[in-house]
């Protein structure tokens, strides 16, 4: 199925269990929504992103997702990934896009001990209306730049809201990117896992 087929038979059943997406309000993006990029391009600059990784380490496919930990959006993805650890490598990057502890919740998990268990943690407390993981006031400056680096890479891809999803079919090697929570099929299908 190509994408934008994909795309189109899933938004209608996103937008009714209000699942889209966080975003900000902005000006529509220009072209092809990629800055001039191919689809293959905006995954290699997807890869070059700061994340952790789930899912096996030598998977033959591998998602990115730009995610800020104040989305109740990125939490539900992060819920509907789960049963795919087994088969999808996954990349979660942080992102400072939403609010203001974006960065430093961010940041937190990337300088964890265990960024999966941060993460679990961060997302149940978000979907509990709790706010999100502590933040130790110890924040190493490396984990801070690789969220702003994050940051800067979502805003090179024109995304207008989180979660980001770059993938790559791992069936018809079909590249491209989404923006939104996906339920477990869909990202299966989407992927070709």
């Amino acid at each position: 199925m190509k994408r934008r087929d994909f795309a189109l038979r899933t938004l209608p059943a996103l937008t009714a269990f209000g699942l889209v997406a966080c975003g900000q309000p902005s000006a529509e993006a220009a072209g092809n929504g990629n800055g001039g990029l191919t689809s293959k391009a905006v995954y290699d600059l997807a890869a070059t992103g700061n994340g952790f990784t789930t899912g096996p380490v030598m998977a033959a496919n591998t998602m990115y997702v730009f995610f800020d930990t104040t989305c109740p959006h990125c939490a539900h993805l992060w819920a509907s990934a789960k049963p795919l650890q087994g088969k999808l490598k996954i990349v979660w990057m942080p992102v400072a896009y939403l609010r203001p502890q974006s960065l430093t919740q961010g940041a937190a998990i990337l300088s964890a001990a265990n960024p999966a268990a941060a993460m679990e943690e961060n997302e149940s407390l978000l979907l509990a209306r709790k706010g999100g993981i502590s933040v130790p006031g110890d924040l190493p400056e490396a984990a801070l730049a690789k969220v702003k680096a994050n940051t800067e890479i979502l805003r090179k891809l024109q995304a207008e809201s989180v979660p980001l999803i770059v993938f790559r079919n791992g069936k018809s090697g079909v590249f491209g990117k989404t923006e939104g929570a996906l339920e477990t099929g869909q990202l299966a299908e989407m992927t070709g896992v």
